[in-house]
């Protein structure tokens, strides 16, 4: 079991003892990853409940810390919270913001908005940013983009799965 190429997907018990499923996020040592690397998402961040909520009632939605950040998934990364943009040759972070991946059609229109900005590392995938720190009604759009992103990246089976529910 020792040689098994799969090794590195499997998970250890506390115990030592090998198991077959995915390792067990612990929450603590998350947190305390991303107090190390300066960032302060928690879990009693409003908005980050709320995006929670928005990305994990999608099916086969789940979470995990990715990059220092909360980033929402089902095979590929759809949503992350918070994201860092480039002004005057520094980076300055965007901690309450969604960053996902519109429609193309859609992302020039929305990055006319001077809340939308284009994110370090993703922006040139076509991935945009959403800042949700200016406003309270921002909800309603930040949902839509967030079903647009999962839209592009889900199975064909999760999004025929969204459009039945």
């Amino acid at each position: 079991m020792l040689d098994d190429p799969r090794r590195d997907r499997r998970g250890d018990h506390p115990s030592g003892e090998q198991c077959d499923h995915p390792p067990v996020v612990d929450r603590r040592r998350a947190e305390a990853r991303q107090e190390a690397n300066g960032r302060t998402e928690r879990d009693d961040d409003p908005m980050l409940a709320t995006v929670r909520e928005i990305a994990l009632g999608l099916p086969g939605a789940a979470e995990k810390v990715s990059h220092g950040r909360p980033a929402f998934y089902t095979t590929k990364v759809f949503a992350y919270y918070g994201g860092a943009v480039k002004v005057a040759g520094s980076w300055t972070q965007r901690d309450q913001a969604i960053v996902v991946q519109p429609e193309r059609s859609e992302r020039d229109a929305l990055l006319e908005q001077p809340r939308v900005f284009v994110p370090g590392y993703l922006g040139p995938y076509g991935w945009i940013g959403l800042d949700l720190s200016d406003t309270d009604d921002c909800w309603e759009e930040a949902a839509e983009l967030v079903d647009a992103s999962y839209r592009n990246t889900a199975s064909a089976r999760l999004v025929a799965a969204l459009d039945a529910a």
